[in-house]
């Protein structure tokens, strides 16, 4: 009879100890809908085990309170944590407890506007977009890395960046000007140099030439067009800076009353490089506006095939018969 009583007793012991080992090793958590459990700066203890619970991550405060104690979690933080359908509540205190957040994945793809970036900083990171747009259009804050509001763009390459939910705009715009100082090797310096221009200011040409083309074969071409016209003293009478003007990136066709908006990016109206890039551009036309080859061009067209190339041509009567072709089939097409 004791015997039965003692293993009674003993398998309770062991069902107990079992289930307190499944509370705690388990995967009992419940992970959130979009996979991360985001803690902001400030938060403390007692915060996040009620945020942890409002998001049914954990059920109850009292097991998460028996394994905080025990690991010894007193402080929180912040930042971006993956929470997994095989973690346990050990595997969650453990994580917070040491800070183990999963970064962000940034990347930047083709951007017009400081504000376009700001924008999606904002949905990416603790900071919110008006932080960061403080900081870009802050003389102070540009001062140190040889920038300004209109050309700061250009160090915003078109990379995927790691960095952690909690960044502020400064650590985010340092990683950005990092990967802009290593693109920028003393090769490419030179290159700039021999052209006359500031990495800024190929990154400027670059940007015109990714909004007037999706051709790369074309790019180079564009390049020496627009080094040509710089050369000669001409303006540049690029359309994708009239559209930048406007803050207009869906107009289809443009019209001479376009080209007499006063703005300082209306390369109709002023001769030379715009202030600043119109949009973020890639590596490739970087490249393509440092290696221009040597032509006679000064003029291009859309090709009126409606492919993405262009009609170069050397001088004005040339172009004016292209740029009629070209626009009989915008008429003919009904684009407006």
């Amino acid at each position: 009879m004791k015997k039965k009583i003692l293993l009674a007793s003993l398998s309770v012991v062991l069902l107990l100890a079992a289930f307190v080992a499944w509370k705690f090793f388990g995967a009992t958590l419940h992970p959130p809908q979009k996979k991360f459990f985001y803690i902001s700066s400030g938060e403390n203890l007692s915060s996040v085990r009620q945020h942890l619970k409002d998001s049914q991550i954990i059920k109850s405060f009292t097991w998460f309170d028996w394994a905080a104690q025990g690991i010894g979690l007193k402080t929180i933080k912040p930042g971006r944590y993956q929470i997994t359908k095989s973690m346990s509540l050990s595997d969650l205190v453990r994580m917070l407890k040491n800070g183990q957040q999963t970064p962000v994945s940034f990347v930047i793809t083709k951007l017009r506007t400081r504000e376009a970036l700001a924008g999606r900083i904002g949905r990416q990171f603790e900071c919110d977009s008006t932080a960061f747009i403080h900081y870009i259009e802050n003389a102070d804050s540009l001062q140190m890395y040889g920038l300004d509001s209109t050309t700061v763009m250009a160090a915003a390459m078109p990379y995927t960046y790691t960095l952690n939910w909690t960044s502020s705009p400064a650590e985010i715009f340092r990683h950005f000007f990092r990967a802009y100082e290593k693109f920028w090797t003393e090769e490419r310096k030179a290159k700039a140099s021999a052209l006359g221009m500031k990495p800024t200011e190929v990154a400027t040409l670059a940007s015109i030439i990714d909004e007037e083309t999706n051709a790369p074969s074309d790019r180079p071409y564009i390049a020496s067009v627009y080094l040509n016209r710089i050369a000669a003293g001409m303006p540049l009478q690029a359309d994708p800076t009239l559209k930048y003007s406007m803050r207009n990136f869906g107009l289809k066709r443009l019209y001479s009353v376009h080209t007499r908006i006063p703005s300082p990016y209306n390369t109709y109206l002023n001769k030379g490089l715009p202030p600043g890039p119109i949009c973020t551009p890639a590596v490739e036309t970087i490249d393509a506006v440092l290696n221009a080859p040597k032509t006679d061009y000064y003029y291009f067209v859309a090709s009126p095939a409606f492919d993405g190339t262009h009609v170069f041509t050397k001088n004005y009567a040339d172009h004016i018969r292209e740029a009629r072709i070209y626009q009989a089939e915008l008429n003919k097409r009904n684009i407006r």
